[in-house]
């Protein structure tokens, strides 16, 4: 488990599934930035089955809320097998747990935790340049905005732009001299 003082990140529980099925088909809570795809229920079941949602290359963690209300997921996954990088994903799914630095504290965690355990040299975050909250989690998270891949990420019938945001485990840790 990883935790700060207003969240906690843990591994997927079977008693988790029918909650975290739930949140995963509602594409309405996903906003306009988060995409949209879903599986059928026995994948879902099936997947978690095989590998619990964690495996050395990807994984996924639920957040919970001070209150022990399950409020997002965050997830981890390699990009290519030819870069030395990680990506992350997350969501929070309800408005009212929006907004109060959440996400920031969920990326946070995740970040430190994939640096000290595992050997990839930067972590990037994938944002649709529209999405001003997730700029912010970035920026506050240490991750610099590298630049724009143009009509990459394909969403609500259209191709769309997103910015590549990295921090690199020197620029983490601080320069070791």
């Amino acid at each position: 488990m990883l935790k700060n003082d207003k969240i906690t990140l843990r591994t997927v529980q079977e008693s988790d599934l029918d909650r975290l099925y739930m949140f995963h088909r509602d594409i309405a809570n996903r906003g306009s930035y988060f995409p949209h795809g879903v599986v059928s229920e026995p994948v879902f079941r099936q997947r978690f089955h095989e590998s619990g949602f964690w495996q050395k290359e990807e994984g996924m963690l639920v957040i919970i809320a001070a209150d022990g209300e399950m409020i997002g997921h965050i997830e981890f996954f390699q990009t290519v097998a030819y870069l030395d990088e990680l990506e992350l994903a997350y969501h929070i799914y309800m408005e009212e747990y929006r907004g109060q630095g959440i996400a920031t504290g969920a990326v946070s965690l995740m970040t430190g935790y994939l640096f000290d355990n595992k050997k990839y040299n930067r972590i990037r975050l994938i944002i649709h340049p529209k999405n001003n909250a997730s700029k912010k989690v970035a920026a506050k998270c240490g991750y610099q905005l590298e630049g724009t891949a143009r009509g990459a990420w394909f969403h609500g019938g259209r191709n769309h732009d997103v910015e590549v945001y990295a921090l690199l485990r020197d620029e983490y840790y601080g320069s070791v001299v």
